[in-house]
């Protein structure tokens, strides 16, 4: 299978997870669904900066998605400490 073929899979299959995540975030039930459909669209972002560097075969792109990855992580912490003062 030749490599741009890949790429273009990923790709589409990186955009079907954000439709999803989408979907996830407007039908809820609850508020720790909306958060954890959140918290996947960074790491779809991060997936799709890592396919990027690939094809242009960049190296600081990955950078980028260590930035986005770090980012995440602190939004996931204060989503954490809003659920969490929220059932207090």
């Amino acid at each position: 299978m030749d490599i741009s073929l890949t790429m273009v899979i990923a790709l589409a299959l990186l955009t079907a997870t954000i439709a999803a995540a989408f979907w996830r975030v407007r039908l809820g039930p609850t508020l720790p669904d909306r958060v954890v459909a959140l918290d996947i669209l960074p790491t779809v972002g991060i997936g799709i900066t890592a396919v990027y560097a690939v094809a242009t075969e960049q190296d600081v792109w990955l950078d980028a998605a260590t930035v986005i990855a770090l980012s995440s992580f602190l939004g996931t912490i204060a989503f954490a400490y809003y659920i969490d003062l929220r059932r207090r």
